[in-house]
């Protein structure tokens, strides 16, 4: 049985697209802060309201919940208006499910007729209690590894191996990031201004901690294009997004993940048309997308694994919509392609 959601919230917090799930009986009883925002209300005046009370008066989500059963898939109300009691409008396509204990999960996405900004991309503001007290918690493991990896760096001679130096370097470097999130969790800030990176360092770095999670039980293949250029994006996020591919392609049990590079030109990415853009590919051969999740892959808890959040692939597609682009798969058993496109000249990058 999935983890219920209630267990998930300070991951679902995390996440920029609002989601909201309710009892049997279509009470809501609980919401990540993305929904509370997007709405303008607090999450606890959603409590107890009638999820099908959210409609804005054309009753097509209390059709969309009556006509779904526990063992359909999700199903989609395209372009869905929504709204808290008077409040204002929201415009959205919506995804219902039904959960194991016969409650709903609604996942919104904005659409264009929502005003100004798109909320999916704006940060929570403000972090439920729960996720506050982890982070805090996370705080001060953090720093006895991050002294744990300073002492041992200092140990180290001029005779010791280099493969020892880097991974300690490594251990290192992902206890900064690490403190970096924990930070922006307990004071969320608006997205960082996007930097000039070179992506083949952010595989690099994806790969080193590859290569210490699997061992030598799975083969790291690197498929670079050595002539692109650097492009304007968020190194951190782009690395937290193919890391997660990666780890779902080692824990699908695959023997061998080719990271490629390429450069496409003349490319669509949603409604426009990019010059050029980046096509990153994670190729594995393990047992490939089961076909039951194939129409709800990217939605927030839905997995292939009984331990697995589903979280993993929901923060890669954010990640590839903050820098404009798309990902995108096609799996079949012993062969399954995760497809990143981002526009790799982005003047106006945020």
């Amino acid at each position: 049985m999935p983890t219920p959601p209630d267990t998930l919230r300070p991951e679902l917090d995390t996440l920029t697209t609002p989601v909201a799930w309710s009892d049997e009986e279509g009470a809501i009883i609980g919401c990540n802060a993305a929904f509370s925002r997007w709405l303008g209300v607090g999450a606890r005046r959603l409590i107890g309201w009638p999820l099908a009370g959210l409609d804005g008066g054309e009753g097509r989500l209390a059709d969309a919940m009556g006509r779904l059963d526990a063992a359909d898939a999700p199903l989609r109300v395209r372009r869905s208006r929504l709204r808290y009691a008077d409040g204002e409008e929201c415009f959205a396509d919506v995804w219902l499910s039904r959960r194991d204990d016969g409650g709903w999960l609604l996942e919104a996405h904005p659409v264009d007729e929502f005003p100004g900004d798109d909320p999916a991309l704006l940060l929570p503001s403000a972090l439920s209690a729960s996720l506050k007290g982890l982070a805090h918690e996370l705080r001060n493991p953090l720093a006895g590894l991050k002294g744990a990896a300073q002492l041992l760096s200092r140990r180290l001679d001029a005779e010791t191996q280099g493969d020892s130096r880097e991974l300690v370097a490594m251990i290192g470097s992902e206890v900064e990031r690490l403190t970096a999130l924990v930070d922006r969790l307990l004071t969320p800030a608006p997205p960082r201004p996007h930097a000039p990176l070179n992506i083949h360092a952010v595989l690099e770095r994806v790969l080193r901690l590859a290569e210490s999670d699997a061992g030598w039980a799975v083969r790291l293949v690197r498929d670079y294009d050595p002539s692109l250029p650097e492009f304007a994006g968020d190194s951190d996020r782009l690395m937290q997004a193919v890391w997660n591919l990666v780890r779902n392609a080692i824990e699908a049990g695959a023997a061998n993940v080719t990271l490629r590079t390429r450069a496409e030109h003349a490319v669509r990415i949603a409604d426009a048309v990019h010059p050029i853009a980046l096509r990153l590919e994670i190729i594995d051969d393990g047992r490939g997308v089961p076909d039951e999740l194939t129409e709800r892959l990217f939605l927030p808890l839905v997995s292939g694994r009984a331990e697995g959040s589903g979280l993993g692939l929901a923060l890669a597609q954010q990640v590839a919509r903050e820098h404009r682009g798309s990902l995108a798969y096609r799996s079949r058993p012993g062969h399954t392609v995760f497809t990143l496109l981002l526009p790799m000249h982005v003047e106006d990058a945020p």
